[in-house]
């Protein structure tokens, strides 16, 4: 039976302050199957009141009943999540952005294509009502050649301590902006400033040239007085203005204003707007239904991961424009290319060092002398390694982590945002002791969650994996599954990160199927060639 012909079945992973909408609306629709939530208590209560399942994400992973995943959680985990459900060939619909680094992105797509499942982008305004009648008159060209587009997406509202107004709120905009202008960006300048916070900008404003001469600017704050959604389109013959903010039937207006020239002055002539009639529906509902509609006829969706990724290098540009204070042209966002090595220009790398082919280094972070970082590797932002520290190949070292002297990091290790590596086990400010740090030795393949703290003097397995917000205490066997505090096993986990279901002596993945012998230190992965 293909999936056009049966009902699809939907978990929505995160349930919090977005999350519970789309929970709502996949309810309406008749596909929601489970929810999932980092807080068991959450999922719980979620699950009661809509009597579905409460599963943890490695469940919803491996359940052959569930089709698709519904991805809401913080930004820096949208990749990694979306890799995952992918990996696990199940269709996804993730909340913008796709991913906090093009070439990650670019990985989800290509990894969504090559098993020809739907990868869709929560670009919401997409399918507005208004928004849709709007790119209709656009493309019919009733207000003529477009000029240009201001988007102005304020409000007094939640403010994040995870991410910046600019990837809060602009890739709405930015994404509605691409949408009706349909051609190729050729430059991007953007200025931020901070007020709550010195680190994360609570204000911005972005500007956008394309290369056929139409230009764009996007104003965005969440230290506004009232709530602001205004997004209008100059053309050579009229104007046309969304307002999110207005009744039903005031929300998109178009204006035919003239210009008349009179004894070689321009004069403008106003006009009364012209009201375009809407059909009331709330567009996450229009959203929710048309991943439902993509997956079962094979199509790709309206805001497919190509379309997310065209949006994530106009937010990367911008954000770089913010940082070393001038434009940026598109053409220096281009892929990049997997055999060179990337260092970003507000990152620092101290010499000697030794970085590989192939190695991106983001921004902020710091490689202290006598390094050594391996082929392949991603060093996220505001990361510090060294001095005298190696790291294998292939690694990936999220946001916020520093592997201090004494630590090394082999082949294909993932160190989760904010998780810590400590040196002495007893640190003082007043007393120095450098001459006792103790060594830390991550093996293979390993992976340790967000915000988890790794004691020095371990060791932690090849392959095993370390939960978000763990203490590890004591070395931790291969393949070995650690939670808590102090960090407990509480199983196994395959090499390609599923969680093994250990009803017998030999063990084998549902998930790539590998095969494994359970012994009284932990597993052993039996050789494929026998």
């Amino acid at each position: 039976m293909s999936i056009s012909d049966q009902k699809i079945s939907i978990a929505v992973v995160g349930c919090g302050h977005w999350g519970k909408n789309l929970v709502r609306n996949f309810d309406a629709l008749g596909v929601l199957n489970a929810v999932v939530d980092i807080d068991p208590s959450i999922a719980n209560r979620i699950s009661s009141q809509y009597s579905v399942r409460a599963l943890t994400f490695p469940e919803a992973l491996q359940d052959s009943n569930i089709d698709a995943l519904v991805i809401s959680a913080p930004a820096s985990h949208h990749y990694a999540l979306t890799k995952e459900a992918l990996l696990a060939r199940k269709h996804v619909f993730v909340e913008k952005p796709l991913s906090l680094e093009i070439i990650e992105a670019q990985q989800l797509c290509e990894i969504a294509e090559q098993n020809s499942l739907t990868l869709m982008v929560g670009h919401l305004m997409q399918f507005h009502p208004a928004f849709l009648k709007l790119q209709e008159i656009c493309m019919a060209g009733n207000i003529g050649e477009l000029r240009y587009a201001y988007s102005n997406r304020m409000n007094l509202g939640k403010v994040r301590t995870e991410e910046n107004i600019l990837w809060s709120f602009a890739p709405h905009d930015i994404s509605m902006i691409l949408g009706i202008f349909g051609t190729d960006v050729d430059t991007v300048s953007a200025t931020g400033h901070c007020y709550i916070s010195s680190e994360i900008a609570d204000v911005t404003s972005t500007n956008i040239s394309f290369k056929n001469g139409q230009a764009a600017h996007i104003q965005v704050s969440w230290l506004h007085p009232f709530k602001e959604q205004r997004l209008v389109i100059i053309g050579e013959k009229g104007m046309a203005v969304f307002d999110d903010s207005l009744p039903w039937n005031e929300k998109l207006g178009l204006y035919f204003h003239e210009i008349a020239w009179q004894n070689g002055q321009p004069s403008a002539k106003k006009v009364d707007p012209v009201w375009v009639p809407l059909e009331e529906l709330e567009p996450l509902k229009i959203e929710c239904d048309h991943f439902l509609n993509s997956i079962r006829n094979g199509t790709r969706p309206r805001t497919d991961g190509a379309e997310g990724l065209r949006v994530l290098r106009v937010l990367d540009a911008a954000q770089r424009s913010m940082e070393v204070g001038h434009s940026i042209t598109m053409d220096q966002t281009d892929e990049v290319n997997p055999m060179t090595t990337f260092i970003h220009p507000t990152a620092e790398v101290d010499q000697p060092s030794v970085i590989g082919e192939g190695t991106r280094i983001w921004h902020f972070s710091h490689i202290m002398k006598n390094s050594e970082i391996g082929e392949n590797c991603n060093i996220g932002q505001n990361v510090m390694i060294g001095p005298n520290v190696k790291v294998g190949a292939r690694c990936k070292i999220q946001n916020n982590v520093s592997v201090y002297p004494g630590v090394i990091l082999e082949d294909g290790v993932f160190c989760g945002p904010s998780m810590v590596f400590t040196n002495v086990i007893n640190p003082r400010a007043e007393i120095e002791r450098k001459d006792e740090f103790k060594p830390t030795v991550v093996k293979s393949g390993a992976t340790i969650g967000a915000n988890a703290t790794v004691i020095c003097g371990n060791k932690i397995g090849k392959y095993a994996m370390i939960g978000a917000g763990a203490v590890v205490t004591k070395d931790v066997d291969d393949f070995a599954l650690m939670v808590g505090n102090p960090a407990q096993k509480i199983g196994h986990v395959c090499k390609c990160g599923t969680r093994l279901e250990e009803n017998d002596r030999d063990i084998t993945c549902h998930s790539c199927g590998s095969k494994y012998t359970a012994i009284s230190s932990g597993m052993i992965e039996e050789d494929p060639n026998k």
